[in-house]
């Protein structure tokens, strides 16, 4: 059976839109869009969400734990063999604390891109392909919006460096916001609907990989 491990952030751990800063939540199985999207094509589902994860920068408030390339590493020598690695981040990394413009950003794509391609990764699981997806841009509203000062501008940039980039690494790509947006209640989460769409989609844009 194809294994396939998504690798991301709240947004991939299936956190709901947030009526108050600091509260957890979190969707069933039923709702979230790897387990739909798995079910879909019938293949085995790693997940890997964390919320609060950044590609590639420690957080001064959450912790050095957020920092996505540690991450990767561990959940690559923790799981496997897999076949396709989904990784989706981008929106934690565009909080007005890092101070992080969209090319740092792609930088933080980059280098998990190079810890998933590398020789010792690709031997370890007997060689796997990558999709990199391109987060919504968020909106600064809602209960958390002071966290993301300035974030709309930065996010907006994402989506042709994380294209380029992709096209440069020769992995696949989507653009999640051609498919959906971020809830309006908080302006970073998705709803219960977007998590449907956008299953749908990648399920699609993965079948159209194969």
């Amino acid at each position: 059976m194809t294994v396939i491990l998504c690798f991301g952030d709240s947004n991939t751990h299936g956190t709901p839109p947030m009526r108050a800063a600091g509260e957890y939540g979190r969707f069933g199985p039923d709702i979230r869009w790897p387990c739909r999207m798995a079910r879909t094509l019938g293949w085995e589902l790693v997940e890997e969400g964390l919320p609060g994860r950044t590609a590639h920068l420690p957080d001064p408030v959450m912790g050095a734990h957020m920092d996505g390339c540690e991450g990767l590493k561990i959940a690559l020598q923790s799981h496997g063999p897999i076949h396709w690695l989904v990784i989706m981040l981008g929106t934690n990394d565009v909080k007005a604390r890092f101070g992080a413009s969209p090319e740092l950003v792609t930088g933080g794509i980059a280098a998990l891109l190079d810890i998933a391609q590398s020789p010792e990764m690709q031997a370890r699981h007997g060689g796997f392909r990558v999709m990199l997806i391109c987060p919504p841009p968020v909106l600064e509203q809602g209960p958390i919006a002071d966290q993301f000062f300035g974030a709309r501008l930065r996010s907006l940039a994402l989506p042709p460096l994380y294209k380029a980039l992709a096209t440069a690494r020769g992995v696949a790509f989507l653009d999640a916001g051609q498919v959906i947006s971020v809830s309006p209640q908080d302006g970073v989460h998705f709803e219960a609907s977007a998590h449907a769409v956008l299953a749908d989609a990648i399920a699609a844009a993965l079948r159209a990989e194969m």
